[in-house]
């Protein structure tokens, strides 16, 4: 019982994220700075999140991807 108390209280610790919008982060909410240029252009800069859901899934279909085995190399020895 002890065990199992100590792996249950390490996973919540291992585990302590928000999900959010844009991904996993420390926080709930994303500390965005949203502002304008002298140009007139839109800037949004925000926080980094420890998992973004958009790099997550490219490296699922990265490692599922399946690739095409390289030729069979013909080896003639003389």
């Amino acid at each position: 019982m002890i065990r199992f108390c100590l792996a249950l209280g390490a996973a919540a610790l291992l585990l302590t994220g928000c999900a959010n919008k844009r991904g996993i982060s420390a926080t709930y909410y994303n500390d965005c700075r949203e502002y304008y240029d002298l140009y007139g252009y839109y800037h949004k800069q925000c926080d980094e999140n420890m998992i973004d859901y958009r790099e997550a899934g490219e490296a699922v279909k990265k490692a599922f991807r399946e690739e095409p085995a390289p030729p069979p190399e013909s080896r003639k020895v003389w």
